[in-house]
């Protein structure tokens, strides 16, 4: 193997969930630009989508969309890297006491049981082949949950982290690497829908309820938040062989956020 061939993703077939917008369409086209046959999936194929026999539409918070996703895909192979990235919040502001359980189980089955279900349908073929990358992109929040408006989103994203590393030492010894990407805020379409509810929820201005968020993370030493782009960069890293002994561990990219290592 070349130098240049541990950069690279050449001959691989990867899946990206939510990788219709924001981060997920980022890490879509970094793993394409490594060469890599990327299938994308989300609920709805975006108009005018460039590469439609690589989209799959698919609810992951759904038992039978988990089962529809992986049928597809075993029909092709299987996969060689899964990128985790689908996730979010919904719930409103208010704290702990306005979280119904509905609300609880939706942030659940986005945030963590989807990952689960589709590892379980898709890791038995990368440990048969004995090699294969899995990434879960979780959240700073896992260490700073914002109590007012995404506790449960928190709580589920620090569920899934312990869920990564614990399956990362189950499979390292099969030859499959399992990481966690932990970011902190991102500049995409959900976090401009969550500080357009922060705003609404707290009858704040836009500029207010942003500002609020980095407020309340303590604040950001970098003095932005990151960009898609530049977490699929670190997402694009992890998949190659440039980390092939990297196991088990989590990456945080949030622009010093964070305050402890």
């Amino acid at each position: 193997m070349t130098e240049t061939d541990r950069d690279r993703l050449d001959g691989r077939r990867a899946l990206v969930t939510g990788g219709s917008k924001g981060t997920g369409k980022a890490v879509v086209e970094r793993l394409r630009e490594l060469g890599a046959d990327v299938y994308a999936t989300a609920r709805t194929m975006p108009a005018g989508y460039a590469f439609p026999d690589r989209f799959i539409g698919a609810d992951t918070t759904t038992a039978d969309g988990s089962r529809i996703l992986a049928e597809r895909l075993a029909d092709t192979g299987g996969v060689d890297v899964l990128v985790h990235v689908v996730g979010g919040s919904s719930t409103p502001p208010g704290g702990f006491a306005v979280l119904t359980d509905e609300q609880w189980m939706a942030e659940l089955q986005l945030n963590l049981l989807g990952a689960v279900r589709l590892d379980r349908a898709l890791l038995p073929s990368m440990i048969e082949k004995g090699s294969g990358v899995v990434l879960h992109v979780t959240s700073i929040q896992s260490r700073m949950p914002l109590h007012d408006a995404t506790l449960a989103y928190a709580a589920a994203k620090s569920a899934l982290r312990t869920y990564s590393k614990g399956l990362s030492n189950e499979l390292a010894p099969r030859g499959v690497r399992v990481n966690a990407v932990s970011p902190g805020g991102i500049h995409t379409e959900g976090t401009e829908a969550f500080i357009g509810r922060l705003a609404e929820g707290n009858g704040l201005s836009r500029d207010a309820a942003e500002q609020l968020v980095h407020d309340s993370l303590g604040g950001v030493p970098l003095g932005r938040f990151a960009t898609p782009e530049e977490v699929a960069d670190l997402v694009g890293f992890l998949a190659t062989d440039r980390a092939a002994s990297i196991v088990g561990a989590e990456y945080v990219i949030d622009g010093g956020t964070v305050p402890t290592i």
